[in-house]
């Protein structure tokens, strides 16, 4: 690593600990020319995620999107921007682990399944962005397929 102070080269580790959640490991180290400390971080190199779009245009992954999208969705209700960052952590973690190629339909359903166990309203006002409603009959649609599929069954 090459000192900012003095461009040497030769430096030693002084100290090394776990940062963020555990995926970044910071290093402090000292320059054995000059004396100067600096901080340096060290990462795992991830598999990039390409985006096949419907039109068949493919793009680097962005899960700022799906946050963004999720926000306008959870807005005004009891949802914290931790839960929404961990959502779409998790499901950038799952589109890295099946394989780094994934379509914008996939993530579309897949922020609607997670929505689903979050937040039903947020679902829905997502659902009618997603799935494009244009009347009333498409809101009371999804609903009943919502409770439907998240009511206790009855003995």
């Amino acid at each position: 690593m090459r000192c900012p102070a003095c461009t040497s080269v030769e430096d030693k580790v002084v100290d090394s600990r776990m940062a963020d959640d555990g995926s970044t490991i910071r290093r402090r180290r000292e320059c054995l020319e000059c004396g100067h400390r600096f901080t340096t971080f060290e990462r795992h190199e991830e598999q990039p995620i390409v985006v096949v779009k419907r039109s068949g245009d493919r793009v680097p992954f962005d899960r700022s999107k799906i946050e963004m999208g999720v926000v306008a969705a959870a807005k005004g209700r009891p949802v914290t921007l931790e839960q929404i960052g961990e959502l779409a952590a998790d499901l950038e973690d799952r589109f890295r682990l099946g394989g780094g190629e994934v379509t914008s339909e996939q993530i579309g359903l897949a922020v609607l399944d997670a929505l689903r166990e979050l937040d039903q309203v947020a679902y829905v006002r997502f659902a009618s962005v997603y799935k494009g409603f244009e009347d009333p009959a498409d809101f009371q649609r999804e609903v009943r397929l919502l409770t439907k599929s998240t009511a206790p069954k009855r003995h």
